[in-house]
This record gives structure tokens, sequence and C-alpha cells, in this order.
């Protein structure tokens, strides 16, 4: 609550305003039992751990915003997600940075054939059975195939996350725009927890590549809701009045 006390009206304002088109989306697709992950699967055959959904990912050509989703087997989920049915990635490509923004100096870096798979990950939204959010989390390097880019520069980049598309469906495309909206400083936590675990992990396993060790996969995550998160905004905002 801290950081929404620090935060100005207007900033909280347009974060009460993402919960809503949330919340919206959330109205509309009940009326036909509708929800995220069944949009995103429809019309897409037969479900396989490990594929992305949908097919060749979700990718907004003029923002250059990209995301999937998928799921993992479930033995692997029970160990490690819990009630998760699966999560999305999200991400954002070179050509919607702006000018100067460059990858982490990491020791091992390539830069890819093409520029534009220079890619960078924000956060993974872990969704439960009914297809709807319960977990944010980061992931280490090699989970994603990202580039590595400093938390600061990703947290830099955050508000060029949009996708402007009705591929797959124009209401997961809202939901997953203002998600990134809504929870914005959790992402940002999330991201510094992130570095820090990385540089932590590599101080305890000298030696090893901390970016492609497999050891380390999950890198940060908190439980989330909605609900509870558009409650907080809307208790900073009354006390700002």
């Amino acid at each position: 609550m801290s950081r929404l006390s620090e935060t100005s009206p207007q900033v909280l304002q347009a974060m009460s305003e993402s919960g809503t088109k949330i919340l919206e989306c959330y109205r509309v697709m009940q009326k036909t039992s509708a929800n995220m992950v069944g949009d995103v699967l429809k019309d897409q055959g037969e479900f396989y751990e490990w594929d992305h959904y949908p097919t060749g990912d979700v990718y907004d050509h003029e923002t250059h915003s990209q995301f999937y989703y998928h799921a993992h087997p479930p033995e692997k989920r029970a160990n490690k997600w819990g009630n998760e049915h699966g999560h999305f990635h999200t991400f954002l490509r070179p050509k919607g940075m702006p000018d100067g923004i460059e990858p982490a100096p990491v020791d091992d870096f390539k830069a890819p054939e093409d520029p534009n798979d220079a890619l960078t990950h924000f956060v993974g939204i872990s969704m439960n059975q009914a297809g709807y959010p319960i977990r944010l989390f980061t992931t280490n390097r090699w989970v994603t195939g990202e580039v590595w880019y400093t938390a600061e520069t990703v947290i830099s980049l955050l508000d060029r996350f949009e996708m402007d598309l009705t591929y797959p469906s124009w209401p997961v495309n809202i939901w997953m725009t203002e998600m990134i909206r809504l929870f914005r400083f959790d992402i940002e936590e999330l991201l510094l927890q992130r570095d820090a675990k990385v540089q932590k992990w590599q101080a305890q396993h000298p030696g090893i590549n901390v970016y492609e060790d497999r050891n380390l996969e999950i890198t940060s995550i908190i439980d989330v809701s909605v609900e509870n998160k558009i409650k907080s905004i809307e208790a900073a905002l009354r006390e700002k009045t």
C-alpha cells in the first residue's frame, strides 16, 4: 500500500481505469462462459504441453509487443505451480524500443542474426483452471530464450507494451495490455527481485553460467488478485480526496 499512497492521483486513476477495463472484459466474456485462456486456445486443435498458443504467438507489428500461452506437464505443475493450468509470457522486441536501449553486458552475449530477435521478457501471468490470473513471475534467461536486459531497462520499457489487435481475441488483448498497467508496480518489484536473485545465485555458484543454469528457473513470483488490486488503488485514491 505504501507505493500506492505515494503515487499521484493521476497515475492512480489511470491504474483504476485499467482495472475497470479488465473487469469489463470479464463481464462480456462471462456472458458466453468464455475466459482468456479459452479464447486463446479456441480453434487451435488438440492442446499439447510446451507448445505455444496461439500457433506462432501473438505479435503486434506496430508496437512490437508479443505474448504466448503454454502449459507445463502435470507432474511439473504439481511441484511448482499448484493449481495453475498454464501461463502467458509477455515480451517486447527491439523495434518497439527507443534508440539507445542495449542488452545487459553479460559475458556470453551474442547478438542474434535478426536484430529484432533481441527481445526482452516482461513477466509471466499464471492462470488457474477457470482461466483467471493467480500469479505473476519472472524467469531466468534460458526459460524463454530472451536477451538479457537489466531490470532498470526492462522497467523503462513497460509502458510500451500494448496489444492493439483483434487476433486471437480483442478482449484477451485488452486484458493483456491492462494487466501490465494495473500491476505495473508489482512487475517493477519482480524485475528488481529477478536481478537480485540472479546476482545472488551467481555468487553462490561460481564458474556456472547463471543465465543458462537449469536449476534456476523462476527468479521472482507473487500471488495476485485483480479485485484486491483494484480495491487497494481505490483506497489510495480516497486518501487523496
